[in-house]
């Protein structure tokens, strides 16, 4: 390897080494010296806090701190640049709007502007004491020049060296204040009374802005134009002072302007029919913004914004956002995804319909989809090899959006489209990638021909990541809830096999939060001459505590098949727990069937008691002996209970899902369960499970997990 670059000379007053505690802006004359070194627009430095992983923005310059505002306080982990540039140790380059949209959505939604952008960590070989960021206009060139790279790297490596020293010093460094825009020169220099005299004379209006969107001068034709004296503008930002120009698009051109540092124009509608054009001309100090009559209205058919067209994608506010990705946070399973994304993304972006795609083993798979009169021309895509050439197939495969204006553009490409249309005239495809990986496509489908500007397809790019990072947390999702659900099945009884003279039925219902998956347990062990019943919960809802179920009910079986009494069960059952060294406790209900002799003996161990209704109706709590929860005394002894079971009775055993509840009294909500129990008794054992669980208030909102098993006496004959 060769000997590396020699460090390049600042050419603006860099830092001395006494610096920092002498009071001079450390920070900020290190940042000003970089951004002129390299010709960069604007630029911020970030320093580490000093009790978590996170950067804070201490300094910026060129640019309204506002603009960065949702990036003041960065964690490591956060996917953005400055982050990244610390974590990796390395200079991150963003090369344009299209590279932001696809590697930081997040932040290309917010700012969906043509800039380049370089981040840099500010570190020793040892420590990280923050990062740098700077920016170009979107004129740059899509990579970095090797002096850039050279001249950024040996800056932060110097100021690295600074912040060193000052640590070493016990020196505390904070936060200074914003590098303000360079002065307008020529103000108070000869001519300037004829200048303005000149500019006053002119036909057309003339105002211009701060970098902060203040009106620092406007001529008389301006303030004609715009309705409103000029003494009431200077100061104020146009779209808070003048009332029909307060509209998030026109603030946004106002910020596309500055940070692109390209010419900005639109037109605005002054009520009651005149079109206003506005030309914005960017520096690095401001705007000048030349107003002047639009052409008639009816020649800009298609061309001007409607009071009530539906906002154009790239001006998507902070707070669409913030409510979109708000929104996709949401989503917990793929469909919701796709309905999430049918409700609040097509819609902010004047899509009319949708598809979800992703792929298994080889071939397209059809996520979901929104917004086709006839779901077949749809549907035909699912199962699709990814080899077969299709708009869908491509983005997948490469990563690569595409934007098809015109169904004629579609078909030139794709002929075979031609057989199957839609019904839609534009599409745009965008890939889903997270975590590095594609993980599906989102097609979104327009009525009419569209177009997509280079902004609008960053957006739309930008907003395909927000969609991918909610997919990829979905699928993830549903493919724990299958596994859940399959090991759940595995481990509760398949079906329930009760003795003759007894029916049988029961329920189990997940808690709502966590892996839908539990410790309750229930089971019906047929054994000659005696059948026995078993109810329990072990803590928690997790992996762990389900796997403990399921030896628990195995312990069950394998004591009551070698023909144990029920205290016997029970104890053999709290030792083998014991034995486990799990560190969970388990409540448990055992009851040994007799319903030949018309009785129950029952063994409880800390469970919630049975509810017996009687034939005639009436129902009692049963008031059971009992010992401590199994796995918590290996001496622990369960005495015995025997309950008369006559034909028609039915025994309710349950778990504690079904009667706890945050806020209610146990004991109220025991006679609500009592109640229902003796209203509707009198059902098919099937459809009274269903009417417990489904009225039961504790139940319904199944903060934890549900297992009931009903046992009715039938009658002789």
């Amino acid at each position: 390897m060769g000997a590396p670059p020699a460090p390049v000379e600042p050419t603006v007053e860099e830092p001395a080494a006494d610096d920092v505690g002498s009071g001079r802006p450390l920070l900020s004359l290190a940042l000003a010296s970089m951004m002129e070194e390299v010709q960069a627009h604007s630029g911020g430095v970030y320093l580490m806090a000093a009790d978590e992983p996170v950067l804070e923005m201490a300094v910026t310059a060129g640019l309204p701190r506002a603009f960065a505002a949702p990036w003041e306080r960065v964690g490591l982990s956060a996917p953005i640049p400055v982050a990244e540039a610390v974590r990796e140790r390395r200079l991150v380059w963003v090369g344009g709007e299209e590279d932001m949209a696809r590697r930081y959505p997040r932040i290309a939604v917010v700012l969906p502007y043509p800039f380049a952008l370089a981040a840099l960590p500010v570190a020793t070989a040892d420590t990280v004491y923050g990062a740098v960021y700077v920016t170009w206009p979107g004129s740059h060139p899509t990579v970095p020049s090797d002096r850039e790279r050279q001249a950024l790297t040996a800056a932060c490596e110097r100021l690295a060296v600074r912040l060193e020293r000052a640590a070493r010093e016990n020196r505390t460094l904070r936060a200074e204040p914003d590098l303000p825009a360079a002065p307008v020169s020529g103000a108070g220099t000869p001519g300037t009374v004829e200048a303005a005299r000149m500019v006053a004379r002119l036909p057309y209006g003339l105002a211009s802005l701060d970098l902060h969107g203040r009106v620092a001068f406007a001529n008389a034709a301006a303030a004609e134009l715009l309705g409103v004296q000029a003494g009431e503008l200077l100061g104020t930002q146009p779209w808070v002072s003048v009332p029909w120009l307060n509209d998030p698009m026109y603030e946004d051109r106002y910020r596309a302007a500055l940070i692109s540092q390209h010419v900005t124009s639109f037109v605005a509608l002054k009520p009651p029919g005149d079109w206003l054009s506005f030309r914005m001309y960017p520096s690095k100090t401001g705007l000048t913004t030349r107003i002047t009559r639009a052409r008639a209205a009816a020649e800009m058919v298609g061309t001007l914004p409607r009071a009530d067209a539906a906002a154009s994608p790239r001006l998507v506010t902070i707070s669409q956002v913030l409510s979109l990705a708000g929104a996709l946070t949401e989503a917990v399973g793929v469909q919701d995804v796709v309905q999430l994304v049918a409700d609040e993304v097509a819609p902010a972006v004047g899509s009319q319909a949708l598809v979800m795609l992703g792929s298994r083993g080889g071939r397209l798979h059809v996520l979901g989809h929104r917004g086709y009169d006839d779901p077949q021309v749809v549907e035909r895509f699912d199962g699709l090899p990814l080899a077969e050439r299709t708009p869908g197939t491509h983005v997948l495969n490469t990563g690569v959006p595409a934007f098809f204006e015109s169904r004629q553009q579609l078909e030139r490409l794709y002929p075979g489209r031609r057989d199957s249309p839609d019904g839609f005239a534009g599409w745009a495809i965008l890939p889903l990638i997270a975590s590095g990986r594609p993980v599906g496509t989102c097609v979104l489908a327009y009525a009419e021909p569209h177009a997509f500007p280079a902004d609008e397809r960053a957006v739309l790019t930008s907003l395909g990541g927000l969609i991918a990072q909610a997919l990829e947390r979905a699928l993830l999702y549903d493919a724990k809830n299958q596994l859940a659900h399959g090991l759940q099945a595995a481990l509760l009884p398949h079906s329930l096999t009760p003795p003759p003279g007894i029916e049988a039925a029961a329920r189990y219902l997940p808690a709502m939060h966590g892996m839908e998956i539990g410790g309750d347990f229930y089971d019906l062990v047929p054994t000659r001459p005696l059948a026995a019943a078993v109810i329990g919960d072990v803590q928690g809802h997790n992996v762990t505590a389900a796997g403990l179920m399921g030896q628990i009910r195995t312990g069950v079986r394998a004591f009551t098949t070698v023909g144990q009494a029920p205290e016997e069960v029970m104890r053999s059952t709290n030792r083998l727990l014991i034995d486990f060294g799990a560190d969970l406790f388990a409540s448990c209900l055992y009851l040994r069937l007799d319903p030949e002799q018309g009785r129950a003996v029952m063994a409880r161990a800390g469970h919630p008691p049975p509810l017996l209704r009687r034939p005639d109706g009436r129902v009692r709590v049963l008031d059971l002996a009992g010992g401590p929860l199994l796995g918590i005394d290996a001496e622990a002894t369960y005495p015995t209970t025997e309950v008369s079971l006559a034909p028609g009775s039915v025994l309710a055993l349950y778990t504690d899902g079904l009667v706890e509840s945050p806020g209610v009294d146990i004991e109220d909500a025991l006679v609500g369960l009592g109640e229902l129990l003796a209203e509707n008794g009198d059902q098919p054992l099937d459809r009274l499970a269903d009417t417990l669980v489904r009225h039961s208030a504790a139940a319904q909102e199944r903060v934890d997990d549900v297992a009931v098993l009903l046992l009715r006496a039938q009658p002789d004959g």
